[in-house]
């Protein structure tokens, strides 16, 4: 139960919040914080604070408006503190990341007299090596091994001039205090090839026993994470903490309250992590270059007895490898080309064909071949395994013969191929396994791609569904969950979220109200359309014959947002409008997502009418109230690509238990996203506007109704029209 103390703590730093705000409660804020603390109060505990009552997992669907952030956070920090439990908020994207970290934390401490303590908390790839760019500098010909070794499957880093003045440049800076390490704060914008170089992973990162370790931005980082109470991340780093068990960056999942904003990605993220893939043709290019690099380092420093014998060995195995991928990729090759279920689809210059293997069942000639690479990369990965543990040893000074310079130069690239034989062995694994019985199996496909640099043939493998992952890592092991979004509901239900986040079934499932008056201050129009989109040449002609009434629809300057499903239509739409027109629309492809947000608010502050034209990206976290959007159009209803390997496999599954796929799967998603597309127009209760929707069947088809009766509840305009 939620102790007196805790409620009365949260009541007044609401109540402060409001006041210092001149701020008249919400009533959807007022249960989102109820429902929290209930939550948490709820959840028993043994003699040293470990939970011993079922999983706390709280779902809460809050609309844009509803004050999300205050919340979850008054309610959360009281009770972790109170459990001596540490806070960590997840973020799906950098945008809402930074508001939470730079202003909404900072608020709320200041407005309601909670004292608390956060950080920011970003994975390695996010921070220099300050031991490569030390190595880097050198010399050329360790610059060039170096590079050589990290490269990419594929293509290979190149070192020049201008790559080595810009590594000097930062080493200077972080040694002047005047660059603190990471990306984010490196004033100039870097290519990502040239940070890749520059910075590591767990594998190839000898901690402590690194001789820059003091001095370490990224280690200089965690450490401020083990004294705060609020851990602010996103929802990759949180899922790379989880897969390694929890606690090697964040706070150990028993000890910590989650809160995932944003967490309708959540299960989408999820099986994004624990997707395995490989490049056959790229692969076994590496492995010959990282043979030649073994021999080159054995001829320039010979390690002494069982170290040095096992690094002679590595070569002949690399060689194996490299025939029994050849022998893969004829194999494959066969398989993408001649199967009757290859799809082949034109990608600019490229050809490129997608084969997915039926229920996820892999013929047997390529599982006994996926089990000797299985094995292989196996064997590759002992024998690289006792490597780094005697280097790591050496860095102690324990190994005779070996200097601690020396295992330290070796230590990061034995490291690296440590890391990439471990990720193919996991990928080979999965072709080599049968999915258990009654459980939804995993998506393995295959996608071959020809160009002018040659043809490449890339395997995959794939969850269906994260619920089994999330059980394992997260909804079992934690002290408590919460999950929150505007969108986690769809079609007035949960079921799509939990089947695919696999929640637990007793997991409490809340929508809160959101404090816009939809129907006062919005209109949700149809027009009246012959088209059916389906038909996507005449659906995209009536666009170019409609469109420019409603964009000149205006007495003053004001935004407008047009979504798109393809970039097809929004291209050839965008051709035939007229040239006066053309000058007002910024088209999402012509800038990045920054820069084409930026031009849009400073046209409106400049007077002018403002059109952007975007696909799914912009439908979602975009922040454009009052005059900077006024007006959405929709293209059509925002159903899913439907030639998507993990949604097929999943679509596949349903069918082979009865079900329908369409029903459960396609309307709910699509649902799902076009509230998210509506949710651009009304960011304040200030907020007044339309939303037009380009697309008969919401008010045609069944599901069409479905759908309709799942937004908002925005006055409707249901034009007069055929029926399509």
């Amino acid at each position: 139960m939620l102790d007196e103390p805790q409620k009365k703590t949260i009541q007044k730093a609401y109540s402060a919040f409001l006041e210092s705000k001149k701020l008249k409660a919400r009533s959807g804020q007022k249960q989102m914080i109820a429902e929290i603390a209930r939550a948490l109060g709820d959840i028993k505990t043994d003699s040293e604070g470990n939970r011993i009552s079922d999983p706390s997992v709280t779902v809460i669907e809050a609309g844009t408006g509803t004050g999300k952030t205050v919340g979850y956070v008054l309610p959360s920090v009281v009770m972790a503190q109170a459990a001596k439990k540490r806070l960590v908020i997840a973020t799906a994207t950098v945008t809402l990341q930074e508001q939470v970290i730079n202003k909404d934390l900072p608020d709320i401490i200041l407005k309601t007299g909670l004292k608390f303590s956060y950080t920011l908390a970003k994975g390695r790839g996010r921070y220099a090596c300050l031991s490569k760019l030390d190595r880097l500098l050198q010399e050329e010909e360790a610059t060039a091994s170096l590079m050589d070794m990290f490269a990419y499957d594929g293509f290979t880093l190149e070192s020049d001039q201008s790559s080595l003045a810009l590594y000097q440049n930062m080493l200077e800076a972080f040694a002047a205090s005047k660059w603190e390490g990471d990306r984010d704060s490196w004033p100039d914008a870097l290519e990502d090839q040239q940070w890749r170089t520059i910075t590591t992973d767990h594998a190839q990162c000898s901690g402590r026993r690194c001789g820059f370790f003091k001095n370490c931005p990224f280690y200089k980082a965690r450490a401020d994470l083990e004294h705060a109470d609020v851990v602010v991340a996103n929802h990759d780093l949180v899922l790379a903490d989880l897969a390694l068990g929890g606690g090697a960056i964040l706070p150990e999942p028993k000890d910590a309250i989650y809160v995932f904003d944003e967490g309708h990605h959540l299960p989408d993220k999820a099986i994004g992590h624990f997707t395995c893939q490989t490049r056959v043709k790229g692969t076994a290019t590496w492995l010959e270059r990282a043979g030649r690099n073994l021999q080159k380092m054995l001829s320039q420093q010979a390690l002494p007895g069982d170290l040095g014998e096992l690094l002679e060995r590595l070569q002949p195995e690399f060689d194996s490898l490299v025939n029994a991928l050849g022998h893969t990729r004829e194999m494959l090759h066969s398989i993408a080309h001649f199967e009757p279920r290859t799809q082949f689809t034109p990608q600019g210059e490229s050809q490129v064909a997608h084969y997915r293997f039926p229920e996820g069942v892999i013929p047997e000639e390529l599982r006994q071949q996926a089990e000797r690479l299985k094995a292989g990369f196996s064997k590759c990965s002992g024998m690289l395994e006792k490597v780094a543990s005697a280097l790591n040893d050496a860095m102690d000074g324990d190994v005779p013969g070996i200097d601690r310079w020396q295992a330290e130069q070796l230590y990061p690239e034995i490291g690296g191929m440590l890391s990439r034989m471990e990720g193919h062995f996991q990928l080979w694994l999965t072709y080599t396994m049968k999915d258990p019985e009654g459980e939804p199996p995993s998506a393995r496909w295959l996608k071959w791609s020809e160009n002018s640099f040659g043809e490449e043939l890339e395997v995959f493998s794939s969850p269906i569904l994260s619920s089994r992952t999330l059980w394992q890592t997260l909804w079992n092991p934690a002290y408590a969950v919460i999950a929150t979004s505007a969108t986690l509901a769809a079609l007035g239900s949960f079921s799509r979220f939990r089947m695919r986040s696999g929640v637990p079934a007793e997991s409490k499932c809340v929508i809160v109200p959101s404090p816009f008056l939809h129907q006062e201050a919005a209109s949700l129009v149809v027009p009246a359309m012959l088209s059916n989109p389906k038909n996507a040449e005449e659906h995209t002609a009536e666009l170019v014959e409609l469109l420019p009434d409603l964009l000149n629809e205006t007495d003053h300057p004001r935004g407008l947002l047009v979504l798109f499903s393809s970039r097809r239509q929004m291209k050839d739409v965008h051709f035939g409008m007229d040239a006066a027109l053309q000058d007002n629309i910024l088209l999402q492809d012509d800038y990045s997502r920054q820069e084409l947000l930026k031009k849009h608010r400073q046209n409106i502050d400049d007077g002018k009418v403002s059109i952007l034209f975007g696909l799914a990206s912009l439908a979602e976290g975009i922040d454009l109230p009052g005059h900077y959007c006024e007006h959405v159009i929709i293209a059509k209803i925002p159903f899913s690509v439907p030639d998507d390997p993990v949604e097929s496999a999943l679509s596949e599954w349903l069918e082979a238990q009865g079900r329908n796929p369409f029903m459960e799967i396609t309307v709910p998603d699509a649902a799902i996203r076009l509230i998210q597309a509506c949710g651009r127009l009304l960011r304040t209760e200030q907020d007044r506007g339309r939303i037009t929707l380009m697309d008969r069947r919401l008010v045609t088809a069944r599901y069409g109704q479905m759908i309709l009766n799942s937004l908002p509840p925005f006055k409707r305009v249901i034009e007069s029209g055929s029926i399509v």
